[in-house]
Order: structure tokens, then C-alpha cells, then sequence
């Protein structure tokens, strides 16, 4: 039976329904053979351990605005090598648009995923997705996994000029798709961004702990497993 409180859903897509984590390997690994930067790391899992440390920290810059999205998407390759002893922008600039290119064509999405948004989309409900994503990227992600059939609307913070936890991006999406607090609930696996930006705008949430990691948060609802779902939709 559909909860007739809800009339919209809106998912984060990355390390909710795409698997982030297992396709962004997949697409380091790849650069990692093309580039030979066993040249330069020794092992891949040294250079994707300090590929995400750069990643992470440049992020952590961009949500606060103290860097442009251009310079996140090649600084954290120039920054890896550098540290490797490879002080070659260029060549991080050539990495970089290999990487967008590539990570997106990888399909891998979380358990369960398929089953629970076609029996969503049954019962009626308004499927959306809200992500601090690129938007040259996350559409071709949602394509190629055989997601964006599903949803309605695609939220990306680039089109609403700011970044999930913020309430504007949260007011973007209503105004996008009629959606109110009242009658919307928020999917996310990510405490700061998903759930606290909800919570900002008095939005039902859904905290998907797929890690079952420890936390003092109380979000409405939280699950394991996407199928679960089910349970309160």
C-alpha cells in the first residue's frame, strides 16, 4: 500500500543507488594500466589511497566554496603525482578528462537497487534525484546503469547554484517539481549532506546505512538495505 503521506521521493544517486565507490576503482584502475603509473606509485592501492585523500580534502574545498569545479577535477590528479614525484599538469589535466570519461560508463549500482525503484514507480510515487554531482557525468551515470527511466526530475547542485546540506538546492527542488516538504521524503547514505540538508527544510528522511556505521543522528527512518524501503513506502 502506498504511504499516502508521500508524494515525491528524491535520491542522492552516488553511494546510494550507483555504487561510487566500486566504479570509481574500476575507472582508477583503468587509468592506472593506460598511464603506467605503476612508474611513479609502485601499486595501484598506494595511488588510490592518495588519489582519495586529494580527492576528499578538494571536495571538503569545493562544498565551502574555496575552489571552482574546474580546478577540483584536475587538482586532485596533479596533486597525487606531484606527491609521487611527477610534477606534470598536463599530464593530470590529460588523466582528468580521461577519468570523466570514463566513470560513467560504469554500471555497478547497489544491491537491490532495480527492485525497489520499479516498485516505487508502481506504486505511483514521484521519483527524483538530488545530487551534488556533475551534471556531465551523473546523467550519462544514470543512463548507462539503467536508472533514468525511473526518475522524474534530475536535482544537480550546479543547476541550483548550491550544494546539499544548503536549503537552496532543497528549494530548487520543490520549486522544479511541485514537490513541499510535507509530502517528500529524502534517500541518502550521507549523514552531513543527505539527512542534515533534509532536516534543514523539515523533510522526512531516509538514512541509508549500508556500512552500519555508528552515528548519534536521528534521522526518521534508516535502513541497511534498499529493500527495506519497502517497509515504510
Amino acid at each position: 500500500m502506498t504511504n499516502s503521506k508521500y508524494k515525491h521521493i528524491f535520491f542522492d544517486l552516488d553511494r546510494t543507488l550507483w555504487d561510487f565507490n566500486k566504479n570509481s576503482e574500476v575507472s582508477l584502475h583503468q587509468l592506472y594500466r593506460d598511464y603506467q603509473l605503476q612508474t611513479n606509485f609502485g601499486s595501484f592501492l598506494f595511488f588510490k589511497s592518495r588519489y582519495e585523500y586529494h580527492n576528499g580534502k578538494l571536495w571538503n574545498a569545493y562544498y565551502q566554496d574555496r575552489i571552482k569545479k574546474e580546478d577540483l577535477m584536475y587538482r586532485r590528479f596533479y596533486l597525487t603525482l606531484k606527491e609521487a614525484g611527477n610534477d606534470d599538469l598536463d599530464l593530470a589535466k590529460e588523466i582528468a578528462q580521461d577519468f570523466i570519461d570514463i566513470s560513467p560508463l560504469q554500471t555497478a549500482t547497489f544491491p537491490n537497487t532495480l527492485l525497489i525503484l520499479e516498485y516505487l514507480k508502481n506504486k505511483a510515487y514521484q521519483l527524483h534525484i538530488i545530487t551534488n554531482g556533475f551534471n556531465e557525468v551523473q546523467g550519462k551515470k544514470l543512463k548507462n546503469s539503467k536508472l533514468a527511466p525511473y526518475f522524474t526530475e534530475i536535482i544537480t547542485s550546479e543547476d541550483a547554484g548550491a550544494n546539499k546540506p544548503t536549503t537552496q538546492i532543497f528549494e530548487y527542488a520543490f520549486a522544479k517539481t511541485g514537490a513541499t516538504a510535507n509530502n517528500s521524503i529524502m534517500i541518502g547514505d550521507d549523514l552531513t549532506t543527505d539527512i542534515a540538508g533534509a532536516k534543514k527544510v523539515k523533510m522526512d528522511q531516509v538514512f541509508f546505512n549500508s556500512n552500519k556505521i555508528k552515528h548519534k543522528d536521528k534521522p526518521t527512518f534508516e535502513i541497511n538495505d534498499l529493500l527495506e524501503i519497502k517497509q515504510i513506502l
